[in-house]
């Protein structure tokens, strides 16, 4: 299974309009896998593009 570190650094998209009032609204599920994507990460974006992908594995990412 793909992890999300092996897409690379995080590439963290730009808003054309206000931010959303309720975290879940950067969210949406993928039509192919299912899988919940966050549409502030374009690596996300572009893997779950893909017509034929797995689901990525999730990571925890701590600040340090």
């Amino acid at each position: 299974m793909t992890k999300l570190s092996d897409l690379g650094p995080p590439v963290k998209g730009r808003r054309h309009d206000a931010d959303p009032g309720d975290e879940r609204d950067c969210f949406h599920l993928c039509k192919v896998c299912g899988q919940p994507v966050d549409m502030r990460d374009l690596r996300q974006m572009m893997w779950h593009e893909r017509p034929w992908h797995e689901w990525l594995k999730p990571e925890i990412v701590r600040d340090i």
